[in-house]
């Protein structure tokens, strides 16, 4: 079959839509009256992706958080073609190769303390997974096997093998695989803006209260149960939550008084993304494992590690014990020649550096732009990493209603900030957040454009927010009052009061009008009801005085 020949015929997109198996995708929206066609990325060059169409666009996600020397290096090409000429591909299984054992070498030179053994894996979930297989392994052989649990924070990501899902502190992407692999706990986020009221002036006593909550589930929990401690030295999923002064050596200290080991997860946060190879680096904290991937090959290749002390590696050094745990591409030559070639670029342009020169630019630019925006929350985060908090009231900080996150962040952000040129990530995993984690190479004047496009999104997101709302309460008004005329109330009706509100409204409300008319259903037809009984015992009433007077007759 020719390939080249069915994609100069065939429409891509629809390809994509009628064989392709998306990630983390809503496949409805390809599909039905209202169906928007599957994107298609066909180039990449700098800090530039191209589409199908040769529009081109800002990539202010680093391709999920991976390409951090941007796109179109000839340099990783390059590696990848000449290990592939001499050694294509062997395992890590009882033999080595020579691009793993300098890349493994070099890693532990990066990495601070005694982190000095590198397990390779093919991504951050098959990391996190390693780490916590090792961690319960470490206290079995200790003899301690009742420590199987794991703590990590609310709404954290740390992938979804089963292992790793225990992990995530995200609910939704749980719910479909219960039950999961049993011991997680969480504990609380650092997301200062939505501190308690008597913290909210305070980060050094926010990052205390949160330090505190962990001990109370340690305490909770037993000590004696909980094998280990994820977290993100910035965490990600919520949008961007920096540690408050001293959390993080805080946590550190925990763990070492509860012989808990602390994880520090840096699938996004390491490669330079806050300024530093690993991110704990900038922190000053030396954890007892580091799981990495992204970009230690900027994305060019599948490539993974778990960083674990000397110490943890020791029972490992004599007799039979082993860790009885691989993947089969985990240290594949050509992603571990990439890595080496990306790392290479890394001392050569200096781009840790450069990250640290920079970021001061990139905070000053976002707040000058955006801090003033009614829909604008928070900013926050260090580096390269930025989430941008959207909020309904900006002097309450209230949230938005589920359906307003519904049709703000899929109905209009994130097709609104692609149509201006700009991929990025709005989400809503907590409250609804823009993240941007350009290439680390991006200059001030792209990243004065790149905030400059989210300005515009969010200033017309606002508006569509606010014509939005105005035109749904009418309706829903209207179906009120539609409804509280009725004297039968019956699921059609209902139906055809839902069906009605959206009339009116754009493809993009409609799903939001409809969610909106159910969640207020109860409520309206409880007075419906009300309405009606009222109605049928004056009606019965009358009904009697009737007969009475037809009797007299």
């Amino acid at each position: 079959m020719d390939i080249k020949k069915i994609e100069k015929t065939e429409n891509l997109s629809k390809l994509a839509r009628d064989h392709l198996w998306l990630h983390f995708t809503r496949h409805s929206t390809y599909y039905g009256k209202n169906a928007t066609p599957v994107p298609i990325i066909v180039r990449g060059e700098g800090i530039y992706i191209y589409t199908e169409s040769g529009d081109k666009k800002i990539d202010g996600l680093a391709a999920l958080f991976c390409c951090q020397v941007g796109h179109g290096r000839k340099e990783l090409a390059d590696a990848a073609s000449k290990q592939m000429m001499e050694l294509d591909y062997f395992p890590l299984w009882s033999y080595a190769h020579p691009m793993a054992c300098r890349l493994a070498k070099r890693l532990a030179e990066y990495a601070p303390g005694d982190l000095n053994r590198v397990f390779f894996s093919s991504s951050g979930s098959e990391s996190v997974e390693s780490a916590f297989k090792l961690a319960k392994q470490h206290f079995k052989l200790k003899g301690q096997s009742n420590k199987f649990k794991v703590l990590s924070r609310q709404y954290a990501y740390h992938g979804t093998t089963q292992g790793a899902l225990t992990i995530t502190g995200i609910p939704f992407a749980q719910a479909p695989f219960h039950p999961i692999t049993p011991g997680g706990v969480r504990i609380p986020n650092t997301n200062f803006y939505r501190a308690q009221e008597h913290l909210k002036d305070d980060e050094d006593a926010f990052g205390i209260w949160a330090t505190d909550r962990i001990e109370e589930a340690i305490e909770l929990e037993g000590a004696d149960s909980i094998c280990a401690l994820f977290l993100e030295p910035v965490q990600n999923s919520g949008g961007c939550f920096p540690p408050p002064p001293g959390y993080l050596e805080r946590v550190r200290e925990i763990c070492t008084r509860n012989d808990i080991l602390f994880v520090a997860d840096e699938t996004i946060t390491a490669f330079g993304r806050l300024g530093e190879i690993f991110a704990v680096n900038r922190f000053n904290v030396i954890p007892d494992i580091i799981t990495c991937a992204k970009g230690l090959t900027s994305g060019y290749m599948p490539l993974g590690a778990m960083i674990a002390s000397d110490v943890l590696f020791e029972p490992f050094q004599e007799g039979d014990t082993m860790m009885p745990h691989g993947y089969t591409y985990g240290g594949h030559p050509v992603s571990c020649a990439v890595a080496m070639a990306n790392l290479d670029i890394f001392e050569k342009e200096n781009l840790c550096q450069y990250v640290r020169d920079t970021e001061g630019y990139f905070l000053d630019t976002l707040k000058e732009k955006l801090a003033h925006l009614e829909i604008v929350g928070d900013i926050r985060g260090c580096g390269f990493f930025y989430g941008i908090e959207m909020v309904s009231n900006k002097e309450k900080r209230s949230m938005f209603e589920d359906h307003e996150i519904e049709v703000l962040i899929r109905g209009f952000l994130s097709g609104k900030l692609f149509e201006l040129g700009l991929y990025c990530r709005a989400d809503d995993r907590g409250e609804p957040v823009i993240q941007l984690a350009p290439p680390l190479n991006i200059t001030r004047e792209e990243i004065y454009t790149m905030v400059s496009i989210v300005e515009t999104t969010l200033k017309e997101a606002y508006a569509f927010l606010l014509e939005y709302r105005n035109v749904l309460e009418m309706e829903i008004n209207n179906s009120k009052l539609n409804m509280l005329n009725l004297t039968v109330i019956d699921e059609d009706a209902e139906e055809d009061v839902e069906e009605n509100v959206s009339s009116v409204l754009s493809p993009s409300s409609k799903l939001l009008a409809e969610r909106l008319a159910r969640s207020r259903s109860n409520s309206l037809n409880e007075q419906a009801r009300s309405r009606s009984s009222s109605l049928a015992e004056r009606m019965k009433k009358l009904n009697n005085s009737q007969e009475v007077s037809s009797n007299s007759d």
